[in-house]
């Protein structure tokens, strides 16, 4: 199970306003809080600074890697962007978030991705938009998966994300997306699977509860990594114990872990 913290995102109101008056020590103690609650790698975004977007990331990724060493996720829409965060990555291997199966961002995000050796999460999208039904996800998906194998990319460092639509507007979101994890982790199952979750609750009321259940059904359908808010205890804590009963934490060990560290003081 791989967890990226997604904190550090100007998009939102207290990060920007850490990175408009260069406030190091309060990234930092977001970068290492996630850590400590169980991120293995941190997500940066910067993507609201357009004007200066790459000096920003190059502000981020120094000031990150300064209160924490574990690998970094690099995300932007602009080649020039990434690259930049990717040449400063220090620890361990970076991830780059994210190239889908459009024309053009393959033929600017794939040689990034062999030049710096990253994982990449691969949208299952491509020049028709976003597709509808689980068989366009894996239409996608193949060929995304044909032209980063042909680059030398293993298996094992790609990420297809399905593309959660809210089920507030469609009905049948939810089930597309966990028929889309199953039949992809089937054609390729030296894959990776990874989201970020909270799109589906999007417009209803206790977010929450639909957040924590989707992703216990994601983990069962295949799904093996995610974007999101370690800091919320009880998606953590539902993840361990997800994990635990699809055999997949020997002994229960991070399970009775996460238990001895009050993971479940809320969830009654």
């Amino acid at each position: 199970m791989l967890i990226i913290g997604e904190l550090i995102n100007t998009s939102r109101k207290v990060i920007n306003e850490a990175v408009d008056s260069k406030d190091e020590d309060y990234i930092k103690n977001v970068a290492l809080e996630q850590v400590k609650a169980g991120a293995d790698y941190i997500d940066i975004n910067c993507g609201t600074k357009v004007h200066n977007e790459v000096e920003t990331m190059e502000w981020l990724v120094d000031t990150v890697q300064n209160a924490v060493q574990v690998p970094l996720c690099i995300d932007s829409p602009n080649p020039k962007v990434l690259e930049a965060g990717l040449a400063l990555c220090k620890y361990g291997q970076p991830m780059i978030n994210s190239i889908t199966g459009e024309k053009n961002r393959v033929n600017n995000i794939l040689p990034l991705v062999v030049k710096y050796k990253a994982k990449v999460i691969a949208l299952c999208m491509d020049d028709a938009g976003m597709p509808e039904k689980a068989e366009d996800r894996l239409r996608v998906a193949k060929n995304l998966h044909a032209k980063l194998t042909e680059a030398g990319v293993s298996e094992n460092d790609i990420y297809f994300d399905p593309l959660i639509k809210p089920i507030s507007s469609v009905d049948s979101a939810g089930l597309e997306v966990l028929e889309a994890i199953k039949i992809i982790k089937q054609k390729y199952p030296n894959v990776h699977l990874v989201c970020g979750i909270s799109n589906v609750s999007y417009g209803l009321p206790n977010r929450k509860i639909l957040n924590r259940l989707f992703t216990v059904q994601t983990m069962t359908m295949g799904m093996d990594s995610y974007i999101l808010d370690p800091m919320d205890k009880g998606m953590m804590g539902i993840i361990y114990a997800s994990r635990a009963l699809l055999g997949q934490d020997p002994y229960c060990t991070d399970y009775i872990n996460a238990y001895r560290k009050g993971l479940y003081e809320e969830i009654n």
